[in-house]
């Protein structure tokens, strides 16, 4: 039986001053715990609905209406684990290093995420206002790349000014990207979903670059954020 102390403890987390202050966040579903448990992550509290789900952990056995209690899904996932906030360690390193200007969506981010490990960008600058990679929504959208791409929040006109890599930035009026030179050493950045790159950061950006349309009727007023890094990701990989 779960303990009100719990339940309260876990919906407290959705919001990130709680985050922040307890130092936890909550993952769902057997495939994104068992991933964070494979790396190691600080475990401090398993709920499940099954007790053999985990290898080498004994979860505290609650019912599915109990589960539903507590998850932050709208179809709960047989299992849900507290973790304590690991530090992501951020290193120079050569390649290719994304950074994310304001964006808001946690699924967006999520998203992003996944596809950086996906790509092997193993690295992602985010602006103090980008939304916090320990959101519910953006652990399940990251569907446990959040253990292999490291996350660093920060000053992002202060971190791009400081940058002796070229800067690529995502806007609708750039350079054909399937035309244009792509450095391997570079920075890539990716605007807010509804205003794009701020005017602040776009004067930082060395070269504009921009995913060109094929539709006949050319009405499509822009892709997601999430869809056009999987877009540039691809490209820059394939070179």
């Amino acid at each position: 039986m779960i303990s009100k102390s719990q339940i309260k403890l876990i919906t407290s987390l959705q919001q990130k001053k709680y985050r922040t202050k307890t130092g936890l966040f909550v993952a769902e579903g057997k495939k994104i715990i068992s991933e964070f448990l494979d790396e190691k992550w600080e475990l401090h509290s398993l709920f499940s609905t099954k007790e053999d789900l985990f290898y080498n952990q004994s979860p505290q056995l609650i019912t599915e209406e109990e589960l539903s209690r507590i998850s932050f899904l709208k179809t709960p996932n047989t299992a849900l684990a507290v973790f304590k906030i690991h530090e992501h360690k951020f290193h120079k390193k050569k390649g290719l290093t994304m950074a994310l200007d304001a964006v808001r969506d946690p699924g967006n981010l999520g998203t992003i995420i996944r596809l950086c490990d996906w790509f092997g960008v193993t690295q992602l600058v985010c602006s103090t206002d980008t939304t916090d990679c320990f959101n519910p929504k953006v652990v399940q959208a990251s569907m446990g790349s959040l253990t292999r791409v490291a996350l660093q929040y920060t000053d992002l006109k202060t971190f791009l000014s400081g940058s002796v890599l070229p800067i690529l930035g995502a806007f609708m009026e750039g350079k054909n990207v399937y035309k244009t030179p792509l450095p391997k050493e570079v920075v890539l950045v990716m605007g807010n979903e509804a205003n794009g790159i701020s005017p602040e950061i776009e004067e930082l950006v060395t070269t504009k670059i921009s995913i060109p349309r094929f539709g006949n009727l050319q009405k499509t007023e822009s892709l997601n954020v999430a869809t056009a890094t999987a877009i540039l990701l691809s490209e820059f990989v394939r070179r």
